[in-house]
């Protein structure tokens, strides 16, 4: 099934998030299931409130949108997740000076699982502290880096 642009939908959404204090996070569609997926965030979290809420206001103005060229879809709004891994940016900023977990390609001194603060990041590499140690990765050399779960 052919849809519209995901960076079209993304902006066009964002006119109905900025207001509600939402933050569009990623944007996906899956053409095996039908399913148009707008993961949401805001700086206290996601309910599942603040999804209903959000699915109910853009679901009409989306279906003017017409994302899949009047092909029927299916519109999810969704959490990112906890443990969703940094894609963009934002994600790096919204997470500075917070613990993250890092999965690397080929261990760094003998490990391929690195839990730290991270500090820094640029288009190529991500500073974390590790305990009293300070580590500078190369975006490349890692496979996964997401927020930190605690379970006290």
């Amino acid at each position: 099934m052919q849809i519209k642009p995901i960076q079209e939908i993304t902006e066009f959404l964002k006119k109905y998030a900025d207001p509600m204090g939402i933050e569009i996070v990623d944007v996906e569609f899956s053409p095996k299931a039908g399913a148009l997926t707008v993961y949401i965030e805001t700086e206290t979290g996601v309910d599942l409130n603040t999804c209903e809420k959000f699915h109910n206001a853009i679901m009409e103005p989306i279906d003017e949108l017409d994302p899949t060229y009047d092909k029927p879809y299916t519109l999810n709004v969704s959490s990112p997740g906890l443990d969703r891994p940094f894609k963009t940016q934002r994600d790096f900023e919204r997470n500075l000076n917070k613990e993250v977990e890092i999965k690397l390609y080929a261990p760094v001194k003998g490990k391929k699982f690195l839990e730290g603060v991270l500090l820094d990041f640029d288009e190529n590499s991500v500073t974390v502290q590790i305990g009293k140690e300070t580590e500078k990765l190369n975006k490349t050399k890692i496979a996964k880096i997401n927020k930190a779960i605690k379970f006290d």
